[in-house]
């Protein structure tokens, strides 16, 4: 049996919502798309507060449409137009100004604390293309969908990825040209340098720069009520690494690592980092640890096995799990879709990993 749009559109006129309506109406479906047997369609809600409000709607309608004859799967994705919805309006008589990021950083005394934010945790790497950034946001949704309220900054100046990750391309508002409005998706508040340039535009900015920033990005972000802040940092141990460990209270850090011996050198490294900073490691990350053919089932270790948890027990950290190396997962973080929205059995991973900080009372 074929679906039709009018179908999946007479369903959600029966999804209330809480502001009276249903999902049919106003225009809040975005990119619906049916093709065989596979719903997915965007809800873009006015704003970050009726998104988290509308997060029940768009599982009840996940759900109806999943009982549907005919439906073979369902990917519903909540977005909101900006990150918080009581900024102050533009003024009267012209565009709202511009604001430009990217400046020396200004005098503060003693750390910096981001308000509204319970817990700020840093995810890091000692070396890039360990998969840091997609363990970021995977790891975000995995906590949105557990109930936290998540913020996740992108804090890679020179190689932003999360918009594209997230699938988020608008430019954040500055109604006063000091504050800045985040973006909302997949349940996640973010922001990322990304936002606020061209696609492909090189950031040639030196040490002051950078930390001005980051500065910036934490301060005059309206980041709103969050259990947890993830920073998705740069690899390596340089100027943003230690700008935020030195000037804002950072609850702890998370270590991402694949399990060869080049990767754990550098990882090594951003350990030792952070414990001259006098920021806490909060354990240990394995990724890429297995891969499993999608055709015979065969299980390889093409990086290596059990080295992050070997080393994790040598320095005496928590080793957080292991994750595993998936075609799909690379897919979804370049579709804008993270794999933990889509693929309960992929997914399953970042989902332990979300529980344990939870239980531990990290987020």
């Amino acid at each position: 049996m074929s679906i039709s749009r009018d179908t999946i559109m007479t369903v959600l006129a029966g999804i209330a919502l809480p502001n009276g309506n249903t999902l049919a109406q106003g225009d809040v479906v975005k990119a619906l798309t049916v093709k065989d047997g596979v719903v997915s369609f965007v809800i873009e809600a006015p704003d970050a507060d009726a998104a988290r409000a509308w997060d029940s709607a768009r599982s009840d309608a996940e759900a109806a449409l999943r009982a549907l004859a005919g439906v073979q799967s369902v990917s519903v994705v909540m977005t909101a137009h900006s990150g918080t919805p009581s900024a102050p309006s533009a003024p009267t008589g012209g565009a709202a100004p511009n604001l430009k990021i990217g400046r020396h950083p200004t005098p503060q005394k003693g750390k910096m604390t981001v308000l509204g934010v319970k817990s700020i945790i840093a995810i890091a790497s000692g070396k890039g293309g360990v998969g840091k950034s997609t363990v970021s946001s995977n790891l975000a949704v995995a906590l949105a969908k557990q109930g936290r309220k998540v913020g996740l900054l992108d804090a890679d100046i020179y190689g932003p990825s999360q918009p594209r990750m997230m699938g988020v391309s608008k430019k954040p508002a500055s109604p006063d040209g000091e504050t800045i409005e985040p973006l909302y998706a997949h349940g996640v508040t973010m922001m990322s340098i990304g936002l606020m340039v061209e696609e492909g535009e090189a950031i040639v900015w030196r040490g002051p720069m950078l930390m001005g920033a980051m500065q910036q990005m934490l301060g005059q972000v309206q980041w709103g009520e969050l259990d947890v802040l993830l920073i998705d940092m740069p690899p390596g141990t340089g100027d943003v690494q230690l700008t935020l460990c030195q000037k804002t209270e950072i609850t702890g850090a998370i270590v991402v690592s694949t399990p060869q011996d080049v990767a754990l050198l550098d990882a090594r490294r951003g350990i030792s980092m952070f414990e001259k900073l006098g920021v806490p490691v909060l354990g240990l990350v394995e990724n890429m640890s297995t891969y499993v053919c999608p055709d015979c089932g065969h299980e390889a270790h093409i990086f290596g096995h059990g080295g992050v948890s070997d080393e994790a027990e040598k320095i005496g950290v928590p080793f957080l799990g292991a994750l595993p190396l998936a075609l799909p997962t690379r897919l979804a973080g370049d579709s804008g879709v993270p794999i933990v929205v889509t693929d309960e059995a992929l997914g399953e991973p970042y989902m332990r990993l979300a529980d344990r900080l939870v239980q531990g009372g990290i987020a």
